[in-house]
């Protein structure tokens, strides 16, 4: 007799939890503008506060368990965690996951991506705002060229980590000018370029509406070099609008998380490095978990947390910013939690 399908704590406006985030350390080697602006001094923690793999499998085992069906792999970068393949094929063992997949800025994947694979990781993203070297340089704050993250995604789809997506914030007057060309250089089978308005995550990159290229504008500028028409959501947590070219079907998307926001449906749920629930990307706090796990909370104990928090959520602050903004209204500052400390 199979068993009966497990039915996702929701919160206050209906949301389901389906998908975890989990960052495995607040560590780049990257300085990239939109989210470690290269003329800042980072503290990072200490490996005692890091969640150890154990601990981070047994949390996702019970996300699992309350209805997570995908699992994203984040960090900073999640690639520097040591041996990450182990904790890959520790989470591919948890059963009912049905999704395992990592974000990476790619500088490390050529030499990981055969042992991920292995492990278990079924896709993999990567994140990558330019193919000329100086742009790229400037994006990513270390002036590092892109040849080594090109060969990363090329290793990534010879191992079968597809479809393989390349992630590209977009920012006015710095990369803007290379919408075309990526979307014509990953117009293949096997990759899936999605351009990302740039976004108020944090509070260290001095966001400014002024940078912000809408989605609909990424989206005509290629249209009118390759003719593009919409492709149907596969599903209501989908967070990208999807288009394919109309002579050969090749997928691009962009994420309109500021001009569009999709609060509506947002499903997810962030585990940080250091073992604390953030229910949305652009929180203020977050909720300890580790400390519980630590003093010897039993399974039942940490899933009674977790749906306390998740069943009490609220928010919805893309919506609310987008919403202030169109009514003209300058945005009230607010503490919020650094993208390269709960991924994106």
């Amino acid at each position: 007799m199979a068993p009966k399908p497990v039915v996702p704590v929701q919160d206050v406006f209906g949301r389901p939890m389906t998908d975890l985030r989990i960052s495995v350390t607040d560590r780049c080697n990257f300085r990239c503008v939109f989210c470690m602006p290269p003329d800042r001094i980072y503290t990072f923690l200490p490996r005692s506060e890091l969640l150890t793999f154990e601990e981070i499998t047994r949390l996702a085992r019970l996300f699992v368990e309350m209805g997570v069906r995908k699992i994203r792999i984040t960090g900073g970068e999640p690639l520097l965690r040591s041996e990450i393949e182990k904790l890959i094929a520790m989470l591919a063992s948890i059963p009912g996951l049905e999704d395992l997949a990592l974000t990476t800025n790619g500088y490390l994947l050529a030499q990981k991506a055969e042992a991920l694979k292995a492990a278990g990781l079924r896709r993999v993203t990567v994140s990558l705002h330019a193919l000329d070297d100086l742009t790229f340089g400037r994006v990513n704050g270390r002036g590092v060229g892109v040849q080594r993250v090109l060969e990363g995604i090329e290793k990534a789809v010879e191992v079968g980590l597809v479809p393989v997506k390349i992630n590209v914030v977009v920012l006015r007057g710095l990369n803007d000018h290379q919408v075309v060309e990526l979307a014509r250089f990953f117009k293949r089978p096997q990759c899936i370029v999605r351009f990302i308005e740039y976004m108020d995550v944090g509070t260290v990159h001095g966001w400014n509406l002024e940078k912000v290229v809408p989605a609909r504008e990424i989206i005509e500028r290629i249209h009118r070099e390759m003719p593009l028409e919409p492709i149907p959501r596969e599903h209501a947590g989908e967070v990208a609008l999807r288009f394919r070219y109309r002579d050969d079907g090749a997928e691009v998307g962009v994420i309109a998380s500021v001009t569009e926001p999709f609060c509506g449906d947002c499903s997810r749920v962030r585990l940080s490095s250091d073992g604390r629930l953030y229910t949305c990307l652009f929180a203020t706090e977050g909720h300890d978990l580790k400390g519980p796990l630590r003093a010897g909370a039993t399974d039942e104990e940490l899933k009674a947390i977790v749906r306390s928090i998740w069943s009490r959520r609220t928010d919805r602050y893309s919506e609310e910013r987008t919403a202030a903004l169109r009514r003209g209204q300058p945005l009230r500052p607010v503490p919020k939690v650094e993208m390269f400390r709960i991924g994106g």
